[in-house]
């Protein structure tokens, strides 16, 4: 068994050597053991080289990799949100086929999904919306460029029937968003519809109270929204793949935005 090369943060620090020492005696048993374990007509080589064997740049294009700094999904594994400044923060745009938390009192931050609906309208796939606080206001989403005749909408449904609702879109490959209004959701619940939406290609969008920012939660991207003079501060609560706690001003009210 060969010895650890030295380094100098090893020489520094006696308590620190004796633990990645022992930390490589284990990896080198554990290896040991599955080659000596491997069934009849697998050669040792063979198993090790398995083990070993690691594309590190596949997982990074996959967006797979977190490298410890601002990092940048692949371009088809995001959607651009219509703002520059946003798509910045957000490290490209919305991220595709993944769950998206947007926290705010009253439902601040549908404004932000907007310019991503009208765009998605294209693809002649429904846009579903869950349990709406409102009515949608059909003038105004034409105004901004949406196709309501490929809006769908759940309404007057029980609190578990707009999920079982929103979780059969997600996943339907039919739908190119599912934005959702629910009022309480567990962990367990938000696992499936991220799973939905991964394997329907279809982003999902939940509308929650702020309160919900201390839940766990398996989204791929968690906002924060508030009001500002200038539009909606939006800040990370969570992103995968980076870092949390920056944000940005979204422009709103003819301030710039699209």
């Amino acid at each position: 068994m060969g010895s650890i090369p030295p380094v100098r943060l090893l020489s520094i620090c006696p308590i620190f050597a004796r633990l990645v020492h022992l930390a490589h005696l284990f990896y080198i048993g554990s290896l040991s053991s599955v080659e000596n374990d491997a069934p009849c007509g697998i050669g040792r080589g063979w198993v090790r080289a398995a083990m070993q064997v690691v594309n590190i740049e596949q997982l990074k294009r996959d967006g797979t990799l977190w490298q410890g700094h601002r990092a940048v999904p692949p371009a088809c594994r995001v959607l651009s949100s219509g703002w520059q400044i946003l798509d910045e923060l957000l490290g490209g745009g919305w991220p595709r086929a993944a769950l998206v938390e947007v926290l705010s009192d009253a439902y601040q931050g549908l404004p932000l999904v907007l310019p991503l609906l009208a765009r998605l309208g294209e693809d002649a796939r429904w846009l579903v919306w869950v349990t709406p606080p409102y009515v949608p206001y059909a003038p105004a989403l034409v105004a901004r460029g949406i196709r309501i005749e490929q809006l769908l909408l759940v309404q007057d449904v029980s609190p578990e029937q707009r999920l079982w609702a929103a979780e059969q879109a997600l996943k339907s490959g039919a739908c190119g968003a599912v934005l959702v209004w629910p009022e309480q959701v567990r962990t367990a619940q938000l696992r499936r519809l991220q799973l939905a939406a991964e394997q329907g290609d279809c982003p999902g969008i939940l509308f929650r109270s702020p309160r919900a920012a201390s839940q766990a939660s398996p989204a791929a991207l968690r906002l924060r929204v508030r009001p500002s003079p200038l539009g909606l501060e939006v800040g990370v609560i969570k992103r995968r793949g980076a870092w949390a706690g920056e944000s940005c001003i979204v422009p709103m009210h003819g301030t710039g935005g699209p």
